[in-house]
């Protein structure tokens, strides 16, 4: 397990393949595996592999970022929405779910991001149009954040060096 997460990198360079549903599916299942605070389980994540949503919900997040001209997901063709129901510690949860399918798309040989902006997504009636197929009422939701994946684009990062100072033994 170390050497995945040592493996693990943000990607910002997809190839337009799309990536199976078999490891769309496992990636999930990962994130829903994820410790939660008294085992509520309030993590939902929201697999958006179809282009027409996927390039909807970049315009809305390009704009809620404030930028223009430039795709927020970087070109990866799938994007993992976590939403989290608003009872407890549902952000907390909901970035262990992130985690959880980042290191699972590193293990399935696929680059991967952490993408923000998802809360003030969730906010916004056009969203809540656009994702109704879920049948969630997003009023009990809040937006945690978007796990974008699919196949790196002759990406390549350096390996990570830990910053001194950050652990401490006794």
């Amino acid at each position: 397990m170390l050497e995945v997460i040592k493996q693990r990198r943000a990607c910002r360079k997809f190839s337009s393949k799309p990536v199976e549903k078999e490891k769309i599916k496992e990636i999930v299942e990962a994130g829903l595996l994820a410790p939660s605070g008294m085992n509520r389980q309030t993590p939902v994540v929201i697999a958006i592999s179809d282009k027409k949503i996927r390039d909807e919900l970049m315009k809305i997040n390009l704009k809620i970022m404030g930028r223009e001209g430039i795709d927020p997901f970087y070109g990866a063709p799938t994007i993992l929405l976590v939403v989290s129901h608003k009872e407890g510690i549902s952000i907390h949860d909901g970035a262990a779910c992130i985690e959880n399918m980042l290191l699972e798309s590193t293990n399935q040989g696929l680059a991967s991001c952490w993408i923000h902006r998802a809360k003030e997504e969730i906010e916004l009636p056009e969203v809540r149009k656009l994702l109704s197929f879920t049948g969630l009422n997003f009023d009990e939701y809040i937006g945690v954040g978007h796990v974008i994946i699919g196949y790196p684009d002759n990406y390549q990062v350096p390996p990570k060096v830990i910053k001194e100072g950050r652990a401490f033994y006794k």
